[in-house]
């Protein structure tokens, strides 16, 4: 139910149009008709003398896409036109986005304050696509926010709107997703969970035509001679200077022995005043170089003494590892800066240290207060814990469920299930069956797809408890496709009639107290839950019956707050263990694996002592969000009470 993700390193998804398979086209070829064409490594270039709509996109950590918004990328463009390897900060268009900076040279966003960086592209479609015209498709999150959908995704919708399409399948593009439009909804095929969807005009995404001009020197505009001090400025210079170090680090292990010197500044601008002389860049050839800060600030746009200045590069359509660097030697350094080294150039984690010490270096440097930290790393896990510590949970009986397959009912078929749910409605309004998409007053749209003695085409029921209706023949449609379980789930409100089941694979949870406490709940133990689940082969219920299935992660360890609402909430999971709710088989949201074992619409938290991740503690509306998730699913308090 929730958004569109992938995974680090699985095959791009290609463009999608209205009904497309997963064709491979090659990096930069454009689908006739799917106004998208996908971006080649750094800067993209649209053909010459043909106008495309721009969109610059960031790399999330699921390895999806996330395009900026349109006013984002019109000042990205500006800032391009201007210097094609300069940094824009993005702040200055979207207050949101303030800690944020793009360099243009090593193609990168960087996170100032946690010094993490993420690849961005220039992407191109087409002027009739969405982008072109403003439009934007959005899915309703669990914030109750509105989220827009990857670039891709959006094209597609519009084009099957533009069709008047009255629902689009997604299941081509890799999604279990339904996208109706009648009722302007999401529903997962797999849980059959709605969320609601919108469409929304915004301002037209830039437009450029051939190749991109080329760069000048930077900072853009006639030099004065007198740099800017401020905040941004320093980070901004700072992101720029670690940047081209890691680049220039990385250069030296794909090409051992050459001497290569990353031109920090285009157009080979030196660090310092020509009046007081230059520092070092890292990047150079010397064994434990470093970077002396003067106690001023430094002016950019100003040759090395003495020398003629570096030439500028236009190296923007190729990887940060390939491009070429400029030429010059290790300049000389004010007498009496202290040395300060700069360490650990090649991090391999998201955070590079080089470019949160830069930043920290040169804030200093300026008189700000800084702190040098790495980004923190979320707490998973509590103390170990012995043994004896270990302590059933009051009130819960037993320290363990085990589920095993399931056992099938075949007492009811399902025409006795729809039936025992539904009453005939003989004058059905002129309104849609929002399963089927088709009138009630006319035949069900599974009409010679489905047949069924007993239940004509043109029947209309009403579902008891909620009153909304559908043709008999669509209701039997999605039994058959789902659990079979002798329950149904009203599709518009969600409303269970019956016990809900669910596709669990067999497993073990276990349950008990341990001595420590969690983030929020300092007067209160922690109830620590251990899922643990093998893998195995998956069974008609699964979605490819025979076909082996993963599960990775397994035990995973989830952490409640032993106090009243936590242990209510600890019966109702055991509840929903026994029915099989908390997992399912499906595709990994995180890998982007199918075939694997998944978290099924209830959330835990596995994070112990720590919220970096959201899935920890402080949250004061988890309680009360997994208990609302957990009646969605047909688990309440009455059930307790039963």
């Amino acid at each position: 139910g929730g958004g569109f993700r992938g995974a680090p390193g699985e095959p791009r998804i290609p463009v999608p149009g209205y009904g497309a398979g997963l064709s491979r086209r090659p990096p930069g070829m454009a689908r006739q008709g799917s106004g998208a064409m996908l971006a080649s490594g750094g800067l993209g270039f649209p053909p010459q003398n043909l106008a495309r709509v721009v969109v610059w996109e960031w790399l999330n950590e699921h390895g999806r896409w996330r395009p900026y918004s349109a006013a984002v990328c019109h000042h990205i463009e500006n800032v391009l036109k201007e210097d094609a390897r300069g940094s824009v900060v993005l702040g200055q268009v979207d207050v949101q986005l303030a800690p944020y900076v793009i360099d243009l040279q090593s193609m990168h966003q960087f996170r100032q304050d946690t010094g993490t960086m993420r690849p961005v592209r220039r992407n191109f479609y087409d002027p009739s696509s969405a982008p072109g015209k403003g439009i934007v498709w959005e899915w309703e999150n669990d914030n109750n926010s509105w989220t827009p959908y990857d670039m891709d995704i959006c094209i597609t919708i519009q084009n099957a709107y533009e069709k008047q399409h009255p629902w689009l399948d997604l299941s081509s593009l890799g999604f279990c997703y339904l996208i109706y439009f009648s009722s302007m909804s999401q529903m997962n095929r797999q849980t059959q969970r709605k969320r609601r969807l919108r469409r929304r005009m915004d301002l037209a995404y830039p437009l450029t035509m051939g190749s991109i001009p080329k760069s000048q020197s930077w900072p853009v505009g006639a030099s004065t001679g007198t740099p800017c001090s401020c905040p941004q400025c320093l980070l901004v210079n700072s992101t720029r200077a670690a940047s081209n170090a890691i680049l220039a680090s990385q250069r030296r292990k794909l090409y051992p022995g050459a001497v290569r010197q990353s031109s920090t500044f285009a157009g080979g601008a030196a660090l310092w005043p020509t009046g007081t002389g230059t520092a070092a860049v890292a990047g150079g050839t010397a064994k434990g170089e470093g970077l002396r800060v003067p106690g001023g600030a430094f002016a950019p746009g100003q040759s090395v003494p003495g020398g003629a200045p570096l030439p500028g590069l236009n190296n923007l359509n190729r990887p940060g590892t390939q491009r070429g660097t400029g030429l010059g030697a290790r300049a000389t350094v004010p007498p009496g800066v202290p040395a300060l080294p700069v360490k650990n150039l090649n991090g391999t984690g998201p955070v590079h240290p080089a470019l949160a010490g830069m930043t920290g270096i040169l804030m200093c440097a300026a008189g700000l207060p800084v702190c040098l930290t790495r980004a923190p790393k979320p707490i998973l896990h509590p103390p170990p814990v012995s043994k004896s510590d270990i302590k059933p949970v009051p009130g819960v009986n037993g320290i363990c469920r085990k589920t095993k397959k399931k056992h099938l009912k075949k007492s009811k078929t399902p025409e006795d299930v729809v039936r025992r749910y539904i009453q005939k409605v003989k004058n059905p309004p002129d309104e849609d069956c929002t399963i089927c998409m088709e009138r009630l007053v006319t035949s069900s749209g599974y009409e010679g797809v489905l047949s069924h003695r007993g239940i004509k085409p043109e029947l209309v029921g009403k579902l008891g408890k909620c009153g909304h209706m559908y043709h008999l023949l669509c209701l039997l449609a999605m039994y058959n496709n789902g659990n079979k379980d002798g329950s149904l789930q009203c599709p518009t409100c969600k409303a269970i009639y019956g016990e809900k089941t669910g596709t669990q694979p067999p497993g073990k949870m276990e349950f008990h107290l341990i001595p420590h406490s969690l983030p929020g709940y300092t007067d209160s133990k922690t109830i620590r839950i251990v899922y643990d689940i093998p893998t195995g082969i998956q069974g008609p219920e699964h979605p490819n019956p025979g076909k082996k299935f993963t599960a990775r992660g397994f035990p995973r360890h989830c952490y409640l707050p032993d106090n009243e609402k936590g242990r209510k909430v600890l019966k109702l999971l055991i509840v929903a263990w026994d029915r099989r709710l908390i997992f399912t088989i499906g595709t990994s949201n995180t890998t982007g694996e199918s075939d694997t074992v998944v978290w099924n619409e209830i959330h835990h938290k596995t994070e112990f002592g720590s919220n970096l991740t959201g899935h920890g503690y402080p949250d004061p509306n988890y309680l009360d969000n997994v208990l609302a998730e957990l009646l969605a699913q047909g688990v309440s308090e009455a059930t307790l009470k039963d």
